[in-house]
C-alpha cells in the first residue's frame, strides 16, 4: 500500500506540472496512473476535477479504445459521473472492477449516492450488475468483497426506488449471494419470484436457497426453472450438482444423463457427468473423457473447474507427491558436464510448481520450456537449481527434497515439447524419456515416467505404448526388482493410477500396492489377502493368470 500511495503521488506531482505547462494529454495520462494506484485518493479526485474544468470536461483526454488502460476508464467514468451522465460511467467502473475486482473502484461517493439508483433505468442497472457477476466469480474471493460492496449499496437503493422489479431485484440477489450475504440474497430472490416467476428468476432463487443449505427449496426452485426451458441444460447440470452435494448420486446422474441425451456435446453436462461418475466408481476413464473432450472443443461457454476438483490432491493427477520419494542416486546416471544456464534456471522457475490443475495444464504451463534446449532440460535433471525461495515453508529440508523432486519434474515436461511434430513412436522426445526411465531407479526416474504419463493424457494415440512402459516399471516394483524401494513402489502405484488406458489389472495391482502401504488398513481386509491379492494380479500380467478379477 506503500508503494502504491508512492508511486500515486509522484503520478500526481508529473500531473500538476504537465497542468502548469498547458500539456493536457501528459497530465491525463500521469492522473491516469495515479488512479490506477490510488482509486480513491482524494487529491487525484481534485485533479481531475480541475483537468476537466480547463478541458471542456476533459473526456476526449481519455478515449475508450482497444486495450485501453484501466485508469483511463476508470478516470473516463468519474468525469462521465461529474457531467451528470453517471449511467454510463457506471459500465466503465463495473468494467474495471471486474477485471481486478479486489481493487476499490467503486469506493467514491457518486456509486453510493442514492440519486444514481433512482436515476439509472432498472433493466439496465440489472443488466450492469449481471455483467459484474459474471466476472467476480460465485462467490467472489473473500479478499476483494469489501471493494465490491459499494455496487451492493447502490441495489439496496435501487430496490428502495424500483420495489416490486423482478429483473432487478434478481440481478441484487445475484450479487448479494456472491458477497456472502445469503439472507439478503434468499429475501430478493423470493420478493423477484413473487413478483414475477420466469426461468431466470427461479435460477437466482434456486442459487440463494442452495447457499442458505435450503437443498429441497433450491431443487424445486430449479425444477421450475426446468419447466419454464426444457431446453437450457445448464439447469439439469445445476439440479444435478445440488443433488450430489447432497448426497443423492443416483438422482445426480440421472439429471446429468438427461441432459447429455438430449445434447451429447452439452459442455456443462459432459463436465459434470464426468465428475459424478468418476466420484461413484473411482474409473480414470471418466476423467480422460472430460480431458478429451475439453481438448476437442477448446470454445467452450465458459471455464470448467471439474477436472481439476477430481485431481485437487491426488497423487500425480494433480501435485509431486511430497513425500515418500527415492533420493536421487547420482552414481545411477552417467556425470553431464554441462550445467544449466542461467536463463534456463530462470525460465524453470517461471513454470514449475509442485500442484497443477490436471495433467493436461501441466502439460500447457511447461511450453515455455520449449525456449530451453534439450541438453540444458538434461543438465537440470543432475543439476538442480536451489530451492525456489518463493516456495512457501522452502527453509526446511523437506521442502528443499520436494523442490528438487518438482524440478526434475517439469524439466521432463520441457522434454515434451520439443520435436512436438515428430510422430510420437519414433520420437527424440519418446526416446530421452524411455532412457531416463530405463537407468535405474531414482527421482529422475520417476519424474521422466510422469511425463510420459501426462503425454499419454494430450495424445491419444501414445496411450498404449505409456501404458505398456508404465505396467513394466509396475511390475518391476511389485517384485522389488532394479533397486526398487518401498517408497518408490509406492509411488509408481499412484503413477500407474494416474495412467490413461491402462491395463485393468495393471490398475488393480496398482491400488494393492498403494493399499499395501497405507498406514492402516481396514478391518474387514486382513494384510495377508491383500498380499495374496498383489501376487496373483502380478502373475496375472506376467501371464501366469487367467483375467479374471481377483477374489
Amino acid at each position: 500500500m506503500n508503494d502504491a500511495r508512492r508511486s500515486a503521488d509522484h503520478d500526481l506531482a508529473q500531473a500538476r506540472a504537465a497542468l502548469a505547462r498547458g500539456e493536457m494529454s501528459h497530465a491525463a495520462g500521469h492522473l491516469a496512473g495515479a488512479i490506477a494506484h490510488a482509486p480513491t485518493l482524494p487529491e487525484t479526485h481534485e485533479l481531475l476535477s480541475l483537468l476537466a474544468a480547463r478541458a471542456d470536461g476533459g473526456l476526449d483526454l481519455f478515449p475508450l479504445e482497444r486495450h485501453a488502460f484501466v485508469g483511463t476508464i476508470v478516470a473516463r467514468a468519474h468525469l462521465l459521473a461529474a457531467a451528470g451522465r453517471p449511467e454510463d460511467g457506471l459500465p466503465l467502473l463495473v468494467a474495471a472492477s471486474g477485471n481486478t475486482p479486489g481493487t476499490d473502484w467503486a469506493g467514491v461517493p457518486w456509486v453510493s449516492d442514492p440519486a444514481l439508483a433512482v436515476r439509472m433505468e432498472p433493466s439496465l442497472l440489472a443488466r450492469v450488475v449481471m455483467q459484474l457477476c459474471t466476472a467476480i466469480g460465485d462467490p467472489a474471493p473473500l479478499q476483494g468483497r469489501d471493494s465490491l460492496r459499494p455496487y451492493l449499496t447502490l441495489m439496496r437503493h435501487a430496490v428502495t426506488a424500483h420495489p416490486g422489479h423482478a429483473l432487478l431485484l434478481g440481478a441484487g440477489s445475484a450479487l448479494a449471494r456472491r458477497l456472502g450475504e445469503t439472507r439478503l440474497a434468499v429475501d430478493w430472490a423470493e420478493l423477484a419470484v413473487a413478483a414475477e416467476s420466469t426461468k431466470l428468476g427461479e435460477i437466482w432463487l434456486g442459487y440463494a436457497y442452495r447457499s442458505a443449505g435450503r437443498t429441497g427449496e433450491a431443487l424445486e426452485a430449479l425444477g421450475r426453472a426446468v419447466a419454464h426451458d426444457p431446453d437450457d441444460l445448464s439447469v439439469y447440470a445445476d439440479i444435478a450438482a445440488t443433488l450430489a452435494d447432497d448426497g443423492r448420486l443416483d438422482e445426480a446422474l440421472s439429471w446429468a444423463d438427461r441432459a447429455l441425451a438430449r445434447d451429447p456435446t452439452y459442455d456443462c453436462a459432459v463436465h459434470t457427468a464426468g465428475r459424478l461418475r468418476f466420484r461413484a466408481d473411482g474409473d480414470l476413464t471418466h476423467l480422460v473423457r472430460v480431458a478429451d473432450f475439453q481438448r476437442d472443443h477448446p470454445d467452450d461457454a465458459h471455464e470448467h473447474t471439474d477436472l481439476a476438483d477430481c485431481c485437487r490432491g491426488v497423487p500425480w493427477l494433480g501435485h509431486v507427491p511430497p513425500a515418500g520419494f527415492p533420493r536421487h542416486d547420482p552414481r545411477r546416471r552417467p556425470p553431464v558436464s554441462q550445467r544449466p544456464s542461467a536463463a534456463a534456471i530462470e525460465r524453470l522457475r517461471r513454470v514449475a510448481s509442485p500442484t497443477w490443475g490436471h495433467p493436461p495444464t501441466a502439460y500447457d504451463a511447461a511450453l515455455g520450456l520449449v525456449l530451453v534446449e534439450p541438453d540444458e532440460l538434461l543438465a537440470l535433471l543432475i543439476h538442480t537449481p536451489p530451492v525456489d525461495p518463493g516456495m512457501a515453508g522452502s527453509a526446511s529440508r523437506s521442502d528443499r527434497a520436494w523442490w528438487e523432486r518438482t524440478a526434475r519434474v517439469w524439466a521432463c515436461l520441457g522434454l515434451l515439447h520439443h520435436g512436438a511434430d515428430e510422430p510420437w513412436a519414433c520420437s527424440a522426445r519418446r526416446r530421452r524419456l524411455v532412457e531416463l526411465v530405463s537407468d535405474g531407479t531414482d527421482q529422475i526416474t520417476e519424474a521422466a515416467l510422469f511425463a510420459l504419463v501426462v503425454y499419454a493424457w494430450v495424445d491419444p494415440a501414445a496411450r498404449i505404448d505409456v501404458a505398456a512402459l508404465i505396467t513394466r516399471r509396475l511390475i518391476d516394483a511389485a517384485r522389488g526388482e532394479n533397486g526398487m524401494s518401498t517408497a518408490s513402489a509406492w509411488s509408481i502405484a499412484q503413477m500407474a493410477l494416474a495412467t490413461p488406458e491402462i491395463d485393468p489389472a495393471a490398475s488393480r495391482l496398482a491400488a494393492s500396492m498403494a493399499e499395501a502401504r497405507a498406514a492402516t488398513l481396514g478391518p474387514d481386509v486382513p494384510q495377508q489377502r491383500r498380499r495374496g491379492t498383489t501376487r496373483r494380479l502380478l502373475r496375472w500380467l506376467s501371464g501366469g493368470l487367467s483375467p479374471r478379477s481377483p477374489q
